[in-house]
């Protein structure tokens, strides 16, 4: 891993800062994704807000920030999204500080804050060694969830494409998963619908799934694998009940899909089981009558082939 320390004053790196919400932001003349299409959106509270422009405006030390260095020569935030949007909100007039605004100080409180260098590393790597660096220095401040890590290594045409299915508020994997009753806990715009797909499609071996799919043009097998859970649950589970948004449905398709299940049946099974006070985890009712039912359809299956050969 290749990290050099660059002192860049707030005056360049706010220049063409644009934030789209959730198409991106982006700042440093257009070379520098500050928080890339349908990644987080900003999470500073207002108090932790004001506290990066009192350091500032006070000439204090900021954390440092990191720069990963794009194949292209532009830059992607790699830590310090919150405080340099932050930055880029203030000067753009979006928030007052003790009922100032930015255009409300004078010329030379204006240039204090613009001349303040702020100590920014660019990085280079692989995609395991930036992987292990991202989680080496998110310790601190809002930190980023595992899946959010991911995404800022495995870039590409397919992440763009499977952030737009899974990542988006609204998006048409949440959609999907909540039409009749939410089946997928979480937040889209967290990276827990993408990573939730990922883990299924894959057996947990997510980082595997990215890597191997970075550079395809988009992220078509998963979206389709992801309808077919959610399809597949509907049909044996036509019943919703609450319970049903904390059971790890792909583990279950992948495992029962080519077993034929009488619906009707589970649901008797399962309003019984509903009803029984000793069982305390209600979720673990439905792989639990999928594995006693297939167990019984095994059996059937074997009886069948028995009675065939003796014909």
């Amino acid at each position: 891993m290749k990290i050099d320390l660059h002192k860049i004053t707030i005056r360049k790196v706010i220049v063409g800062y644009k934030d789209s919400a959730e198409e991106g932001v982006v700042a440093y003349d257009g070379k520098l994704d500050i928080r890339p299409k349908y990644q987080r959106e900003f999470v500073y509270k207002e108090k932790q807000r004001n506290a990066v422009i009192e350091t500032i405006k006070n000439s204090f030390p900021l954390n440092v920030m990191y720069w990963m260095i794009r194949d292209d020569g532009g830059f992607e935030v790699l830590d310090g999204q919150q405080r340099t949007i932050s930055i880029g909100q203030y000067v753009n007039g979006d928030f007052s500080l003790n009922d100032r605004f930015f255009h409300n100080l004078t010329k030379e409180e204006q240039d204090k804050i613009l001349d303040y260098e702020l100590m920014i590393y660019f990085c280079e790597g692989t995609d395991k060694e930036r992987l292990d660096w991202f989680r080496i220095i998110n310790v601190a401040g809002e930190k980023l969830t595992d899946q959010e890590i991911r995404n800022a290594v495995y870039t590409g045409p397919w992440l763009s494409d499977a952030k737009l299915k899974f990542s988006k508020s609204n998006c048409t994997a949440y959609l999907l998963a909540n039409d009749g009753g939410q089946l997928v806990g979480g937040s889209p715009i967290r990276q827990e619908y993408l990573e939730t797909a990922l883990s299924w499609i894959n057996d947990g071996k997510i980082e595997d799934y990215m890597a191997k799919h970075q550079h395809n043009q988009n992220a078509e097998e998963l979206w389709q694998y992801f309808q077919e859970v959610i399809a597949w649950t509907r049909k044996i589970f036509p019943n919703y009940r609450r319970e049903m948004s904390g059971v790890q449905w792909g583990e279950l398709y992948n495992r029962f899909k080519d077993k034929k299940f009488d619906s009707k049946k589970l649901e008797k099974e399962i309003t019984k089981l509903m009803q029984d006070e000793d069982v305390t985890k209600k979720s673990g009712i439905y792989p639990y009558v999928l594995t006693r039912n297939e167990k019984f359809l095994n059996i059937r299956a074997f009886t069948e082939k028995q009675k065939k050969r003796s014909i």
